[in-house]
């Protein structure tokens, strides 16, 4: 499973706590469900969704990060190797049904957050009790936003969650799958304009002089902060910090813009990517940040 090790201390003795997967799939599913935007920063929409006759299937968990993005949540006690396999298949879906996901985006969490969807990259995460090398191996041949969770339960009072390998789809590689799906036009006014890398590209050349400064100083922060690219903003990401607005790095990006003539929030968005391992109690989830994208 993992080198880490959880042991419970009593009386100056320490006893190891050992961690197992769920005997069945839908405590496992119910948990997560009720604490996704805690331990996944999702919101959740909808449970054991059907793609209808024609497809004969069920999504287990549907949700929106925030960042907009649509989320597919499937869930395996453990080994198995169609999982992968079944949740691109409902990633196709989604993409064909773009319609529908958002009138039920907006049932349930309104219509801003409908009209805000992000279609560039939907988001697939796997959570079972553990992967095989070839579910690693698989995950990284395949351009789509896949992320491989792996969980354990220690018994019944702490839940450990380790993300296992993780795949970045290319900006346009989902969003423009096909052809729009009808009906998305009331619901998806906002999300139909130009994209960051489009504005970009036409933006004037002081503009990208300035904002090449600040992207250097900001990438320049670490070996392991990169880019991410959505369809509307820029996100610097690191994959060992979880930060929101570290104040030098306001500071000296401040400092790299003087003399602008226009206000830039400088704040870069830092989320963490991979963690060791992360434990929450059961019912009362902790560090909402420590799994976010």
């Amino acid at each position: 499973m993992s080198d880490l090790k959880l042991f419970r201390i009593e009386f100056g003795s320490a006893s190891e706590v050992v961690g197992k997967a769920m005997g069945l799939e839908k405590p496992l599913q119910l948990l997560i469900e009720n604490n996704m935007d805690a331990l996944f920063g999702v919101r959740f929409l909808a449970s054991e969704y059907s793609t209808g006759k024609k497809h004969g299937g069920r999504i287990d968990s549907l949700g929106v990060d925030e960042n907009g993005s649509p989320v597919i949540f499937e869930y395996k006690r453990d080994t198995n190797q169609n999982v992968i396999n079944q949740g691109q298949f409902y990633l196709d879906w989604l993409l064909d049904h773009r319609a529908e996901f958002q009138l039920l985006t907006q049932s349930k969490l309104g219509t801003a957050a409908a009209e805000s969807l992000d279609w560039t990259r939907p988001r697939l995460i796997c959570v079972a009790g553990n992967f095989t090398r070839y579910d690693e191996n698989a995950v990284q041949q395949i351009d789509r936003s896949i992320e491989l969770v792996r969980y354990r339960d220690y018994e019944g009072q702490l839940l450990a969650l380790e993300l296992l390998t993780s795949t970045e789809a290319k900006a346009t590689a989902a969003g423009h799958t096909g052809a729009p799906a009808k009906g998305t036009s009331a619901v998806s006014k906002a999300s139909s304009g130009k994209t960051v890398t489009e504005l970009h590209e036409q933006a004037p050349t002081h503009l990208k002089q300035l904002f090449g400064q600040l992207e250097t100083f900001l990438l320049g922060l670490g070996d392991d902060v990169v880019k991410n690219v959505t369809k509307n903003y820029y996100v610097p990401a690191t994959e060992e910090l979880c930060l929101r607005g570290d104040p030098s790095a306001v500071t000296e990006a401040a400092r790299v813009c003087e003399g602008a003539h226009r206000r830039i929030d400088a704040r870069p968005r830092l989320h963490s990517r991979r963690h060791e391992y992360r434990t929450f109690r059961h019912g009362q989830p902790r560090d909402r940040s420590c799994y976010r994208r």
